[in-house]
């Protein structure tokens, strides 16, 4: 079945099939894609959509880590343009998600658990591997180190 799964009201999660699909990108009114995968396509150029392409494979080796702060950026970005981004990888499970979990905990100050809870809720399939999983968890720690020095510097 293809469907985007609303994380937020300017977040979407999906498998590459569904992604490619202009009426699902019509209909939920996507202006930007972000292709988490090396290989999987983007929607036609004709579908009006930004595209941004993070080039890792599903595996736990690979570092998502190096693109957490840029993707969550932009998916804030087109938020604030009153757009909305749709975040996938091949089929919607583990980088996808992980991307989606790593920009709940930046702007909206989520921890990791409840990110993780709230994208599952969205999608119940997704799954992120150890490696991610791992990475996200560092930068849990990462952004809390931010905020501290955030705070200390405002006071």
């Amino acid at each position: 079945m293809l469907q985007l799964c609303q994380v937020t009201s300017a977040l979407f999660i999906s498998n590459a099939r569904s992604a490619c699909s202009e009426d699902l990108l019509l209909q939920e009114a996507v202006t930007l894609c972000i292709n988490v995968s090396k290989q999987q396509p983007f929607p036609r150029r004709g579908a009006g959509v930004a595209t941004l392409r993070v080039p890792v494979y599903d595996d736990p080796a690979e570092d998502l880590y190096a693109h957490f702060d840029r993707c969550a950026d932009a998916i804030q970005e087109e938020a604030a343009r009153g757009g909305r981004a749709l975040v996938y990888c091949k089929n919607g499970r583990s980088r996808s998600a992980t991307v989606c979990a790593a920009y709940l905990m930046k702007h909206r100050g989520l921890s990791l658990t409840s990110a993780l809870q709230r994208v599952k809720t969205a999608r119940h399939e997704i799954d992120p591997n150890a490696g991610f999983l791992s990475q996200l968890q560092r930068y849990e720690q990462e952004l809390k180190k931010r905020r501290g020095q955030r705070d200390r510097q405002e006071h």
